[in-house]
């Protein structure tokens, strides 16, 4: 429809509508033009991985050695290492639902068995420690935990988060922490980290994140993982067999981006007031449709409103709203979670108005 010329409304993209700052673009250019093209070394440059270590330590006072840190093609190539890492055929993964749609499809490539957990909009998409006690069983093996999470927004306290880290200690699980919007957040919401509540759970987190969402940088492909020694090796010999090491040049803009931080936090500031205000507006024009419920996000950029109401499955919801509106949406069923849509206010102020107007006009023709 784009490509065509329509007057469409697109609310799916999971990326920044910011264009990636101009001085870590600015450092991947040097480092291509002064001949950064060659093979790295697999687990990243090691002035990248230095830094990294060196950012969760003034981040969250975990003391980590770049030996203990991968770069990676991509944050989604981060948390599929991390699952063949620690995960062997018939294990099961305990995955919070509504969920990011690609760690099922990550388990199972591991030949490993998800099972889900839903945590819908009466308990703010948080689950339980009782809940996640309830799905325990012997051949279980790791918790997969997104905060702030994709699709929801929802963000878990340090309180509710170390309640559900001891569940899985108790159990001798590993918990892979996706913390990829980690500083995306608002209203004064603080993230942390599982491995920050104690020797014994920092020896059983694998924490995965990168580039793509806080410095505005989805195409340049740069995950992160930092993870105890032995599994940081695995990983890294798993990725030697499997893409080399990420690109060269690229992790050169990365370390722009955590060296120069000034201009990076000037740059997130300018991203972050703009989801700010989107949120909110779009939040509360949500409220304003009869037959939709939505709650207030807390980081990420996404929001996701009930449409139970209307009794209709959401792929057909979405179907029918692209096709009369041209308003694209995601499912909820694509995360776990049917009777709700996804919708990300990483977009224009200007489509997000149109957009919702639509929504608005093709709900009250249902």
């Amino acid at each position: 429809m784009m490509a065509a010329g329509e007057d469409d409304c697109g609310f799916a993209a999971g990326e920044p509508d910011f264009d990636t700052p101009e001085h870590i673009k600015e450092a991947c250019a040097a480092a291509l033009k002064s001949g950064k093209t060659k093979y790295a070394p697999t687990p990243g440059i090691e002035p990248l991985r230095q830094a990294l270590a060196e950012k969760y330590l003034a981040d969250y006072g975990l003391k980590v050695a770049p030996s203990q840190v991968v770069v990676s093609p991509g944050g989604k190539f981060s948390c599929y290492l991390a699952i063949l890492a620690v995960c062997s055929p018939g294990d099961e993964v305990v995955i919070p639902a509504p969920y990011w749609v690609s760690y099922p499809e990550m388990v199972k490539l591991a030949g490993a068995v998800p099972k889900f957990v839903l945590a819908d909009d009466t308990t703010g998409f948080r689950i339980t420690p009782q809940q996640l006690e309830s799905v325990i069983t012997p051949k279980t093996r790791m918790l997969i935990l997104n905060s702030p999470s994709n699709p929801t927004g929802a963000v878990y306290t340090r309180e509710e988060l170390q309640a559900l880290a001891e569940v899985a200690l108790k159990h001798n699980l590993y918990i892979m922490s996706d913390e990829i919007y980690e500083h995306l957040v608002y209203d004064g919401v603080t993230t942390v980290s599982p491995a920050t509540f104690s020797k014994e759970l920092e020896a059983r987190t694998i924490i995965v994140s990168g580039f793509s969402k806080t410095y505005s940088m989805t195409g340049w492909r740069l995950g992160t993982l930092v993870a105890p020694a032995a599994i940081a090796k695995a990983v890294a010999e798993l990725q030697s067999q499997m893409s080399s090491n990420a690109t060269t040049f690229a992790q050169f803009g990365a370390l722009a981006a955590l060296k120069e931080k000034e201009k990076t936090k000037a740059s997130l500031t300018q991203m972050l007031t703009a989801f700010d205000r989107r949120r909110k507006f779009l939040h509360a024009e949500l409220n304003k449709i009869s037959g939709i419920t939505c709650q207030l996000s807390q980081g990420a950029f996404y929001l996701f409103p009930n449409i139970s109401k209307f009794g209709i499955p959401s792929v057909e919801f979405c179907d029918r709203l692209l096709a009369s509106k041209k308003v694209a949406a995601v499912p909820g069923s694509a995360f776990g979670a049917e009777g709700y849509l996804r919708l990300s206010y990483a977009t224009s102020d200007e489509i997000i108005a149109k957009g919702v107007a639509r929504l608005a006009e093709f709900c009250r023709e249902l």
